[in-house]
């Protein structure tokens, strides 16, 4: 089982979240995990996906936090939040803002959204905006 990483005071960002998804694939690949590959498939990209949201999210300078593997919390200074997890169960990564729920699935290498087909970094972004936290880059 492979161990996990504590990085140093003097990591850089970068270097962590390339931690988090190394150890998240070790997970992933352990066959004492049982999982199906399905399942490992979506952790890992879900797992990717995030990581990429959440360098997003510190380059545009907004407040976060990451109270638990697979969810982040971007808050806003009027105090509203975006919440963002991956639901495995469900397989897809869910999306909760004041303007409603919005659930992504995996689809030709994007997520998307399962009621309107909008990318998820497309959902995001107009999301943060209306949101006052203005543009940020995927």
């Amino acid at each position: 089982m492979p161990q996990a990483v504590k990085p140093s005071p003097h990591s850089s960002r970068d270097t962590i979240y390339m931690v988090r998804i190394f150890m998240r694939e070790m997970l992933a690949r352990d066959p004492k995990m049982k999982t199906e590959s399905g399942e490992a498939e979506f952790n890992l990209a879900a797992s990717k996906t995030l990581a990429h949201i959440e360098q997003a999210v510190e380059a545009a300078d907004l407040d976060f936090e990451t109270p638990a593997d697979g969810i982040l919390e971007v808050e806003f200074e009027n105090g509203s939040k975006i919440i963002i997890n991956r639901h495995g169960v469900a397989r897809e990564i869910w999306v909760a803002a004041p303007s409603g729920g919005f659930h992504f699935k995996p689809q030709e290498g994007d997520w998307v959204d399962t009621k309107d087909g909008t990318p998820l970094f497309t959902k995001l972004a107009a999301l943060v905006l209306a949101q006052g936290g203005g543009s940020i880059g995927f």
